[in-house]
């Protein structure tokens, strides 16, 4: 029977099949002396997810196999030592593609490939469940295939739900019976099995996995007449559905002769018998051990340092051909020696320098590691901007090790650090301590000493500053464990101090926002025991408008704004209005029901005072696995200076959020110097900006501070953009092995690089009372996914490479003189392209198949409100 019509049957079977069972049947058991020959197949076939369906890999095998009982318990009938024999196999894959073309073994892989499989496999075999198998077979492949064969003969003939060991694992199994047919159903996410890979910490960066397996058993009395098993995986990125791999594994064993076999071995005990076949028998586990692939063809960075020229190259990090050169050093650094790595670091040229840092890390090997701890030097002033590459690229890996934790925790130890180091180090410890616990990592030594560390310095200090950025490590670390602290500073610290207190609470997920924390809340944003600052009252408001609030909470909001500045009380009613234009807002049922008490709905309380502080949210896409949200929030002083202006990206996929980026720009003291009334809340003339990517909170950073630094930076024009951020770095690194009842071995292997360049730039007129600020991020994204099959006559690789490059401008454009404001968020003309691949190779041929497709993305401008149009309109009219 061939693979589509075992698939039938298998279906139509299960439609038959009911879905209960009032009976069982007999024992399953062998007779003596007799030799058992089945027709065994074996199908694999691996297909892309997308709609180009013709990429794929299938691979087919047929063989006879033989099974006889040598031996049973003579106080247990259904104890047997089982020999299970593999003969002529006949392999084929792809059939269709070649004309159903056979690659029988040739004598060129006999020795090494049929040879082994046709070595037979013993199993202590009870009342159906394999208990141990015993075996020669020293190739994993090769074992893999005759586990397969064994967990196909593992199953039992009355119903109920056990946990069994087989191929996949130590997994829970459901049994059904009806008439003489045995229905197993397996939960392959249930499973157990040996650990082998990695996987992003967040689960939005993550892979989908949905699996399932059924087998069908017909017995005929106690003899089992046929077997047909029937897996499928489908395993996708959560980002894109569409990039994956649906994968359907099928085997089919049935009776075709009985003939005469050899007699049962002597012996009372199973020792007794393994002894007379095996000359020292070792059980072995019929779980897959998972094993990585040889690669034979990947280059060496050996190979590559001959070609390393010191000569300046010019790489722009926001193409994607910068980004896939970081994969190939990545994987070049994971297979190499210190020695080697060090010498890279050492001959690169320059501007090349970082690069490879950011690579040593991505790649987390010991070697690599090991290479870093000699090459950096935490002391020294000339490494400073390369030592903060290091410690943010540590930051932002998708699932840092232990490793890297001492690592970066050794070196912050150490004394005469750079205050900028010094700042970023403490944050990324508390961002590794953060991840190191989603990890499930949290009871290591090294992040108590962590957190220790952070939460006693916090204690101790009596430096404002200091304890912002003890703060920014716990809004980066995310334990609940540490809102008490961070209360206590929202409520009782200085004006920055609390401003970061608040911020840090505010990135809690709403199964912490507790009564206590809501009650401090409503304390700072009331003000009920001490003064605090605006931007501290605004951002408690939005935790309680965020996270459930109660009616009252919602009212109370609402009354203040009566009594608030103007700007503030502009800047809360725009908060509440977006929150009823959001219709995935959870707040938003909460308004509506408060807003139907016309005493609450009516044009006092609803209608805001005049100003220009503003807040919007949009979609920035949409599909089927991800939503994603911009939102801009600008704070004016009352003589309409900026304050605070905040811009934000979000995703939220399959009920996982993350906040991918966020800019922050903040002004203080231009009242005084354009001659209006001083904000109470500012004392020095400065500008700054702090920004998040992809959850981690950077160092903010200083762009001018006093008067004096102002004239030299800010009035010069056509001055240089401010880095925020720039490097490559993987954003996701994935990597599974799923066994195939079959005997298969799969590798799923997932990498996703990011190229970012971020800029910012404030440039003011006085002269003419003009403020323009432009935020401009450029990136490159790729995806490669990978997935592996091997097997002792076979090896395939499907894989999907896609790439993405886009730019995003957000600028602003203010007139102070007429109290006007232009935003502008506008995305460039960008472009993307998939490239989908299938190689394979057996003993004797190889082929491979690539086929690609590319886009143009047009550009776009994003709408914010009405009123925002219409100031431009008027803006940029006088500009042209």
């Amino acid at each position: 029977m061939n693979s589509q019509a075992a698939s039938r049957c298998f279906w139509l079977l299960l439609f038959l099949f009911p879905s209960t069972a009032t009976e069982n049947l007999e024992a399953p058991s062998f007779q003596p002396g007799i030799l058992y020959q089945y027709r065994y197949s074996m199908d694999a076939q691996f297909n892309y997810l997308s709609r180009l369906s013709w990429q794929r890999s299938r691979l087919h095998a047929e063989a006879t196999v033989h099974v006889q009982r040598l031996w049973r318990n003579p106080n247990d009938a259904g104890e047997h030592l089982l020999q299970v024999e593999i003969h002529n196999l006949q392999v084929r894959h792809n059939p269709e593609h070649e004309k159903n073309q056979t690659t029988n073994s040739d004598p060129s892989t006999e020795s090494s490939i049929t040879a082994e499989l046709r070595q037979p496999i013993f199993l202590h075999w009870n009342n159906g469940k394999v208990e141990r198998i015993y075996e020669k077979a020293r190739s994993p492949q090769t074992l893999g295939l005759k586990r397969g064969l064994a967990s196909l003969l593992q199953f039992q003939t009355h119903l109920g739900k056990v946990i069994e060991d087989d191929i996949s694992g130590s997994c829970q199994v459901t049994y059904t019976i009806s008439n003489n047919s045995v229905l197993k159903t397996k939960d392959l996410n249930s499973c157990i099995r040996p650990k082998f890979g990695f996987s992003s910490v967040n689960k939005i960066f993550g892979v989908l996995w949905q699996p399932t397996s059924k087998s069908i058993y017909s017995m005929e009395g106690s003899l089992l007449k046929s077997a047909l098993a029937e897996e499928n995986h489908v395993i996708s990125l959560s980002l894109k559905s569409s990039i994956g791999v649906n994968i359907t594994s099928r085997q089919y064993l049935e009776l075709v002769t009985q003939v005469s076999g050899s007699k049962e071995l002597p012996g009372k005990s199973l020792q007794d018998a393994l002894a007379a076949i095996l000359e020292k028998p070792r059980p072995s586990e019929i779980a897959s051990e998972p094993f990585k692939r040889i690669c034979t063809q990947c280059p060496r960075l050996r190979n590559y340092l001959k070609s390393l020229d010191k000569k300046k190259v010019k790489m722009d990090v926001a193409k994607a051909s910068t980004t896939w050169k970081f994969h190939r050093v990545v994987q070049m650094l994971r297979d190499a020696k210190k020695r080697d790595i060090i010498i890279l670091l050492k001959k690169a040229p320059e501007n090349m320098v970082s690069f490879y840092v950011e690579a040593a890390v991505a790649a987390q090997s010991t070697t690599s590691l090991m290479a870093l701890s000699e090459f950096l030097d935490f002391g020294n002033k000339k490494q400073t901007p390369l030592v903060e590459k290091f410690l943010y690229a540590a930051a932002l890996s998708p699932q840092p090790s232990k490793e890297l934790f001492s690592l970066v925790l050794d070196k912050i130890n150490e004394k005469r650090l750079d205050p900028d180091i010094w700042e970023t180090g403490h944050i990324v410890i508390g961002t590794l301590v953060g991840k190191l616990c989603q990890m499930k990592l949290c009871g290591l030594q090294e992040v108590g000493i962590g957190m220790e560390t952070i939460q006693q310095s916090l204690k101790h200090t009596r430096d404002n500053a200091e304890r912002v950025i003890y703060l920014l490590a716990l809004k980066n670390a995310l334990l609940p464990e540490t809102i008490p602290t961070l209360l206590h500073y929202a409520q009782e610290g200085s004006a920055a101090v609390s401003a970061a207190a608040v911020s840090a609470l505010q990135r809690y997920p709403t199964q912490h926002m507790t009564s206590q924390v809501k009650k401090a809340m409503n304390r700072i944003f009331h003000q009920i025991q001490n003064l605090y600052p605006k931007t501290s009252r605004l951002t408690a408001a939005e935790i309680l408008l965020d996270n459930e609030p109660s009616p009252m909470d919602f009212i109370n909001i609402l009354l203040a704004t009566r009594e608030l500045e103007p700007e503030m009380s502009r800047l809360l009613q725009s908060k509440i209005q977006g929150i009823l234009r959001s219709h995935q807002h959870p707040t938003r049922k909460v308004i509506k029901t408060v807003l139907k008490d016309p005493q609450i709905n009516n044009y006092y309380f609803l209608s805001s005072k005049t100003g220009n502080s503003n807040s919007f949210s949009g979609p920035l896409a949409v599909t089927d696995d991800i939503f994603s949200t911009y939102d801009q929030e600008m704070l004016f002083t009352e003589s309409g200076l900026l304050k605070k202006g905040i811009t934000n990206f979000n995703i939220l996929s399959h009920g996982h959020r993350l906040h991918v980026a966020q800019v922050v720009t903040e002004a203080a003291g231009f009242e005084g110097v354009l001659g209006g009334s001083p904000d109470e809340e500012e004392q020095e003339i400065m500008a700054g900006m702090s920004s998040i990517l992809l959850g981690v909170q950077f160092r903010p950073i200083t762009i001018f501070q006093g008067y004096a630094d102002l004239m030299s930076k800010i009035l010069m024009s056509g001055s240089e953009p401010t880095n925020v951020v720039k490097g490559n770095m993987l954003f996701m690194d994935h990597q599974q092995a799923i066994p195939l009842q079959s005997g298969l071995q799969t590798v799923i292997t997932v990498q996703g690089g990011l190229g970012l360049d971020i800029s910012a730039n404030i440039n003011a007129n006085l002269w003419d009372q003009e403020l323009k600020t432009s935020i401009k991020t450029r990136a490159a994204v790729t995806m490669d996914f990978q997935a592996e099959v091997d097997a002792p006559f076979f090896q395939a690789t499907v894989q999907s490479q896609s790439e993405l490059e886009t730019a995003l401008n957000f600028d602003t454009f203010l007139q102070l003189s007429e109290n006007l404001m232009c935003l502008q968020l506008t995305e460039e003309h960008g472009s993307c392209r998939e490239i989908f691949s299938v190689f394979e190779s057996s003993a004797n041929q190889s082929t491979a198949i690539r086929k690609g497709r590319s886009a143009a993305i047009p550009g776009r401008t994003l709408p914010f409100h009405r009123a925002n149009s219409e100031m431009c309109k008027l803006l940029l009219a006088r500009t042209e």
